[in-house]
């Protein structure tokens, strides 16, 4: 039965291990690629079939070849910031997830009132400048990979700073948290119930982490330099055994509450983005509602996944298992937004 369908998705972001995923669960694949993007999947041979497209919103005249072709598609972050939530709601080729929850992720003010019901500690945010009694990270809505983030350590600063985003308006001020960042990767099945960690991720961002390597004292010399947060690669991070307990529980709340607020709820993988405090407190500052970059360095598995099925299971593969497995036992409807 499984063989009747194909697995699709954008060439960009996971796509690589989201293709070699599911080949290795016995799909085939289609990568939609804009026209000049094709190599990376052509040298990994991950892609039985390669549709490219001149721009985006070509994505939608393909729909019907799609449809005739069985596949599925599965979201990722380029795919939702290309299409966007409203586009993906009307998109008519079945969808691995649950399509309502964007609306939660997307919105700033929606997400953090979904994960402060699940009882996730967050940072503070300050709805006025002028209450600005601490370093604060401002952050603009749909910043790319980080694109146009901005420290301040006080309301002088943030003023300073805030003159290079004139007109801007959409964005928030955030409590600037001091800690590890921690990306947790999840997976909730709908088909048994259960959530797992498939594993924990570090970005790293430019510049701020190579400004990291150097000194006070050059620094200072240098000419003014102000940190970028642009994500450039995830590490791979394994955690303290003793946060296990809780991290579950986190994952494990959030589903819950989401019933609630959007049901079926939210399924598949996600991920709670987070610090880690000097005190072992875990402060999440956003929620990803779909397959992470983060899951990148786990094509062959992580040390997570190998305690668990002890074999390769990336969280691509994961996604295909899933859908094989609701194929088989006649359940496809309950991995389809």
């Amino acid at each position: 039965m499984a063989q009747k369908y194909k697995i699709a998705t954008i060439g960009s972001h996971s796509a690589l291990q989201i293709l070699k995923g599911a080949k290795d669960e016995g799909f085939e694949t289609i990568c939609i690629c804009l026209k000049g993007r094709e190599k990376p999947y052509k040298m990994y041979n991950v892609a039985d079939k390669i549709i490219t497209i001149d721009n985006y919103d070509g994505f939608y005249d393909i729909q019907e070849q799609l449809i005739k072709e069985n596949a599925i598609i599965i979201p990722h972050a380029s795919f939702i910031a290309y299409m966007g939530p409203e586009k993906v709601e009307k998109f008519k080729v079945p969808y691995f997830g649950n399509k309502k929850i964007l609306d939660w992720e997307s919105d700033r003010a929606m997400e953090r009132k979904w994960l402060v019901k699940a009882g996730l500690k967050m940072p503070k945010i300050f709805k006025n400048p002028e209450e600005i009694d601490r370093p604060v990270i401002t952050k603009f809505h749909g910043a790319s990979g980080g694109a146009g983030y901005f420290v301040a350590k006080n309301l002088r600063d943030w003023q300073e700073k805030m003159k290079n985003y004139k007109g801007e308006k959409d964005y928030v001020i955030q409590e600037y948290v001091l800690g590890v960042h921690c990306y947790i990767h999840y997976f909730h099945s709908p088909l048994t119930g259960e959530i797992e960690i498939l594993g924990f991720d570090k970005r790293y961002e430019s510049n701020v982490d190579s400004l990291g390597r150097i000194s006070a004292r050059d620094q200072i010399a240098l000419p003014k330099i102000d940190p970028s947060y642009v994500i450039v690669g995830n590490m791979t991070l394994v955690v303290r055994e003793s946060l296990l307990p809780l991290i579950i529980e986190m994952g494990e709340n959030v589903v819950k509450e989401s019933k609630k607020i959007c049901p079926p709820g939210l399924f598949g993988p996600f991920c709670l983005e987070t610090i880690i405090t000097p005190d072992i407190e875990i402060i999440t500052f956003e929620i990803s509602a779909r397959i992470v970059a983060g899951t990148n360095p786990y094509v062959n598995g992580s040390p997570y996944t190998w305690l668990k099925y002890d074999e390769p299971m990336s969280t691509g593969r994961r996604i295909a298992r899933e859908i094989k497995n609701a194929i088989k036992e006649d359940k496809l409807n309950m991995v389809l937004g």
